[in-house]
């Protein structure tokens, strides 16, 4: 059965609440959705990750529309939708600067593959759990009172792991106030977002008062040296995030000992395919693995999910209900925390939730379409 068609569409998404980072706030989620259809009618859904502006990446939505639209949709329409693999080999010497352009068109792929196999797309992947922990990001505040008080909220609601975003001149008090708020029970990461230099290791080092269970991406993403020194420097696992967006990159970590931890994030390095190998590397080499977040819509978190299903994979992620994020999701059920948990979907094939096409289609802006020839 060949894939017949393959759309793409930009939906505008308001947050409940702005999500503020070192890289700024974020109040709207522009996003692409991609849509692949086989012969019988068989739909699935992939997600882009990218933002609007460069900053975490150089991609964006729009160079990502342009690339699934002129590149990877006339390559991809046409081939086997039962193995997700003749897709991605023919996306392999394109766009090799778009990963989250390509991941989003080749997680469609698995998700069709997955379907067409009657399969779970957790057990495609090779997932053997029931349920994922919950963990929940959260913005920077006005006050250190305020995040504590934000912590404590999240703690209560049943998280099992706490990350709170910092920025020279919001760190230690913040982390200070959370800890002394929520104990020493909770698991409890930070995440700069590339915001610290080496001139900032005394202090950086100071957090380890706080028995963090990591810190993520401290320096710049291309310092690797600097990287690898602070971590000789801490007994707080230094966890990279930005750093790592192919398989190399990892390799460098590894072999410079650069950090403990990954942040993985599947639309952001190109893809299950490379997710996959990248897990098996880092694990083989005593790095521990977590699957982050994008705040992507209950799609995405269904392909973030399938992915934390695997046993190899303990740490809780950047998992969390749709209604952290928005009002109203387009899937349906909306994605739900069950003690601290969300539920691995097991009984549908594919990514396990209905996508809601009338609500996608009224927060649609702009679809292009690509049909096979044949």
């Amino acid at each position: 059965m060949r894939i017949e068609r393959l759309s793409v569409r930009e939906i505008e998404l308001p947050l409940r609440a702005p999500f503020v980072t070192a890289l700024g706030p974020v109040t709207n989620r522009r996003l692409l959705l991609v849509e692949l259809e086989d012969g019988d009618g068989t739909a699935a859904w992939g997600e882009c990750v990218a933002g609007v502006v460069p900053g975490y990446t150089s991609e964006t939505v729009d160079t990502a529309w342009a690339t699934i639209t002129d590149q990877l949709a006339p390559e991809v329409v046409g081939l086997d939708s039962e193995d997700p693999s003749g897709a991605i080999a023919a996306m392999d010497d394109i766009a090799a600067g778009q990963p989250m352009a390509r991941a989003a068109v080749e997680m469609a792929c698995w998700d069709l593959a997955a379907r067409r196999a009657r399969l779970p797309l957790a057990q495609l992947l090779g997932g053997t759990r029931t349920e994922v922990a919950a963990g929940i990001a959260l913005g920077m505040a006005e006050t250190p009172e305020e995040t504590a008080a934000a912590a404590a909220g999240a703690v209560r609601q049943g998280y099992q792991r706490v990350k709170l975003k910092i920025e020279p001149g919001a760190d230690l008090e913040v982390v200070r106030a959370v800890r002394g708020t929520v104990g020493d029970r909770i698991a409890l990461t930070v995440d700069a977002n590339c915001s610290y230099t080496r001139n900032d290791f005394d202090l950086l080092a100071a957090l380890d008062e706080f028995r963090l269970q990591m810190i993520e991406q401290p320096l710049p993403a291309d310092d690797w040296e600097g990287h690898a020194d602070l971590q000789r420097r801490l007994t707080t696992p230094v966890c990279l995030d930005e750093s790592i967006a192919t398989v190399t990159d990892l390799d460098r970590m590894i072999a410079l000992q650069a950090g403990r931890v990954l942040n993985l994030k599947p639309g952001r390095v190109g893809g299950f395919t490379a997710a996959l190998t990248m897990i098996d590397l880092a694990v083989g080499n005593g790095i521990d693995v977590w699957v982050g977040g994008m705040l992507e819509t209950g799609v995405g978190r269904a392909h973030n999910v399938a992915l934390a299903s695997l046993a190899s994979i303990e740490l809780p992620g950047d998992l969390s209900p749709s209604d952290r994020y928005w009002e109203e999701d387009i899937v349906d059920p909306p994605w739900t925390m069950v003690r601290g948990t969300l539920p691995v979907p097991l009984t549908e094939p594919g990514i396990g939730v209905d996508v809601d096409l009338e609500r996608i289609r009224s927060l649609t802006t702009r679809v292009q379409e690509v049909r096979s020839a044949h």
